[in-house]
């Protein structure tokens, strides 16, 4: 197993992408490059020159917003990143995360951290100026979301658009959400749900590079770990020390990265090997079988992360579910259905 992470990190380099990785003996992961990612059953339902006539300029339209807030306030980046994974991560990226009503996935436990909601409400508006009833709000947080990884030194990627912004948003259908706190075969089932695998769930768990979590989150394994009334063994015994004086509140934040917050890197992964973990889902990455080669490989090349990254990102984004494309429709205001 001591082999594993140079044997990952030389297929990776010889075929970039597009080799099969076994990492256990019971698991192997087909490595994709972009163009599999995208070249799909959806093929037919997105498309990368949707807006060229209809809509130009969309994406410049999109960045420059996302830049403007960035430069004013660096932790919308990774805000927007994870507003995104929890709209895609139910009925897929449907924008139903946007919806403002009673009952709304917006309204559930899971979601009262998101943020990120006024940014894309003033992309959409000057969108609205310029093509009205034209670009979905779907496609929107979709862009924004690469905008933000690159704002944060991260890698860009190309999308494809024709996402339809969904009619239903229920609060109760965000309980599989991850948390923070779920073992990691409940993690890779999650996933697998999605039509993610294990390399894209250690890869997405990279976006924690940058970005903050709320004490509450965390308080659990600094105190009281599995009704102990003592801390997480795992955790680095100083990092524990760092912890317990940052969260004496629920309501303070503390960096997911506790090395380089404010950088895209491999820092993240680094962190794990000496037990630096935020939540407990990051810690668990570097403790199991069936991840920890992923994270190891990946704690050593920048270039490594930052390309897969990108791939893990196009099929994210490219979670679609049949219902919601079919009965779409594109929203004058993303907060709320047009009638």
């Amino acid at each position: 197993m001591k082999n594993i992470p140079m044997i990952i990190i030389s297929l990776f380099s010889i075929l970039f992408f597009m080799s099969v990785v076994v990492v256990s003996a019971s698991h192997s992961l087909n490595v994709p490059n972009l163009l599999d990612a995208s070249a799909s059953s959806l093929e037919d339902e997105l498309s990368y020159a949707l807006y060229h006539k209809s809509c130009q300029d969309v994406e410049g339209i999109i960045y420059r917003k996302v830049k403007e807030w960035v430069k004013k306030d660096p932790t919308i980046a990774p805000s927007l990143i994870r507003l995104h994974f929890h709209d895609c991560a139910v009925r897929g990226c449907d924008a139903s995360i946007l919806l403002d009503h009673s009952g709304s996935e917006r309204s559930a436990n899971v979601s009262k951290s998101l943020r990120g909601f006024q940014v894309i409400e003033e992309i959409k508006a000057e969108l609205e100026k310029k093509c009205p009833r034209t670009v979905s709000c779907a496609d929107i947080l979709t862009t924004a979301a690469r905008d933000a990884t690159v704002l944060a030194g991260g890698p860009f990627w190309t999308i494809p658009f024709g996402r339809k912004d969904g009619r239903v948003s229920l609060a109760k259908e965000t309980a599989s959400v991850p948390m923070g706190r779920e073992s990691i075969t409940k993690l890779i089932e999650f996933f697998q749900s999605k039509g993610l695998n294990v390399l894209d769930l250690v890869v997405l768990s990279g976006a924690h590079t940058i970005g903050r979590s709320t004490c509450e989150s965390v308080q659990y394994r600094l105190y009281d770990y599995k009704g102990t009334k003592k801390p997480d063994p795992s955790i680095n015994p100083q990092y524990l020390n760092y912890l317990r004086r940052k969260c004496r509140w629920a309501s303070e934040n503390v960096y997911l990265d506790g090395t380089t917050p404010t950088t895209f890197d491999v820092e993240y992964y680094r962190n794990l090997k000496k037990k630096m973990g935020l939540l407990s889902t990051d810690q668990l990455l570097y403790s199991d079988s069936r991840t920890r080669p992923i994270a190891d490989a990946l704690s050593f090349q920048s270039s490594l992360f930052s390309n897969q990254f990108s791939v893990s990102m196009v099929k994210l984004a490219n979670i679609l579910d049949v219902k919601s494309q079919d009965s779409g429709e594109i929203r004058v205001k993303c907060n709320r259905m047009n009638y």
